[in-house]
């Protein structure tokens, strides 16, 4: 199973610290948020990585190279425009093959163990969801059993960790798009399952969540 790594946001609440380094670039505990992803995909198996970018897109791959020094082969599927999530996704489609891949958000630092999500995939999608963080108690999805909805049970964080197979993207067109109406055109028919995972996960959107990030990971030295 291939992996990809959404790196093409702006960044605009971690302005000024994203004035001239792409967010994925940020420094915390002494290296660039995107590594730990990287480390921790081929550390559960994932090798083969694809990684969007737009916004100072060069830096990324000047600074990650082909990722021979990793143990991954990273391609990349740059953006002149941020094509958003669905968009940028169906983009990168030509790197990713024809099995479900696995898809995480650059911006987010978790320790959830990637190598279980090889056989999650029964429908179309599987989400992996968190506890609502602070600043969205809204949540996203409702988990019953291990089917993901927009039902009237209490709501969870869609993580921004998720398997899409291919076919989610079948009936679309290069564009700029989201991917969350994907998302929920399949649960109408019951395409898309999940989990509720307890462990270490940050949303790392402003600058006060990354220096809280950086506590976290001093404090585990």
């Amino acid at each position: 199973m291939r992996a990809m790594i959404l790196a093409a946001g702006r960044g605009e609440r971690m302005r000024p610290l994203t004035d001239t380094t792409p967010k994925p670039l940020l420094k915390v505990g002494g290296q660039c948020l995107i590594e730990y992803h990287i480390q921790h995909l081929v550390a559960a198996g994932f090798t083969e990585i694809v990684i969007n970018h737009a916004y100072l897109g060069k830096q990324i791959e000047e600074t990650l190279g082909n990722g021979q020094r990793y143990g991954a082969q990273l391609r990349y599927s740059p953006e002149e425009i941020a094509l958003e999530t669905g968009g940028g996704i169906f983009k990168a489609l030509p790197l990713l093959g024809q099995a479900p891949f696995l898809v995480i958000n650059g911006d987010i630092w978790c320790d959830y163990p990637f190598a279980q999500l090889r056989d999650t995939l029964t429908g179309l999608v599987y989400l992996v969801l968190v506890k609502n963080p602070e600043h969205h108690p809204q949540g996203d999805f409702c988990l019953i059993k291990n089917c993901v909805s927009q039902g009237d049970a209490p709501r969870l964080t869609f993580s921004g960790i998720g398997v899409y197979h291919p076919d989610v993207f079948k009936d679309c067109q290069q564009d700029r798009f989201p991917l969350a109406p994907l998302i929920k055109k399949a649960m109408h028919t019951g395409q898309v399952s999940g989990e509720y995972y307890k462990g270490q996960w940050i949303d790392i959107g402003t600058p006060e969540r990354l220096q809280c990030l950086e506590q976290i990971l001093e404090n585990e030295k």
